[in-house]
């Protein structure tokens, strides 16, 4: 699952990429599908993955105010400073503790700590998915979903 951490985070920084070519009123603009805008769904696919692999680790993380973060700069330093501190977790992280029991306090029952990282990787592709949907529309480069290529081979 290391890897697939890793493919997210370089997708991810591509996207950033992708979406400084865009206007502020771009980023903004609601659009049919994911959390409403391209830059409300880059923050809630950081918020996400931060706040469920925190709860895998047995921590509380504060609930970030999108209006805090309204601009593509401080999505990407918010993004950035959560990978900074989840990467160490995960990279460390041995497939052993994939049975662990998770509690977060905004899902009522416990969970498997595998189920919440799979979750979390998942989540991200989807809005990715969503992502590559609006940047064909936009008529914009649209961040390649290879895994193979990326050199990411089995970390």
């Amino acid at each position: 699952m290391k890897s697939l951490f890793l493919y997210n985070w370089q997708v991810r920084d591509e996207w950033f990429d992708v979406c400084a070519q865009l206007s502020h009123e771009e980023l903004l603009k609601e659009r049919t599908g994911g959390v409403g805008s391209i830059l409300k769904t880059l923050f809630h696919i950081a918020d996400v993955e931060y706040s469920w692999m925190l709860a895998a680790e047995g921590k509380e993380a504060a609930e970030p105010k999108f209006e805090d973060f309204a601009t593509l700069s401080k999505v990407r330093a918010l993004s950035d400073s959560y990978v900074t501190e989840l990467r160490p977790l995960i990279l460390s992280r041995s497939p052993e503790r994939d049975g662990e029991i998770v509690k977060a306090a905004w899902h009522a029952e416990p969970l498997r700590y595998g189920e919440v990282a799979k979750h979390v990787i998942a989540h991200e592709i989807h809005h990715m998915g969503q992502l590559s949907v609006w940047a064909k529309e936009l008529h914009v480069p649209r961040v390649s979903a290879n895994f193979i290529g990326r050199g990411l081979g089995e970390q």
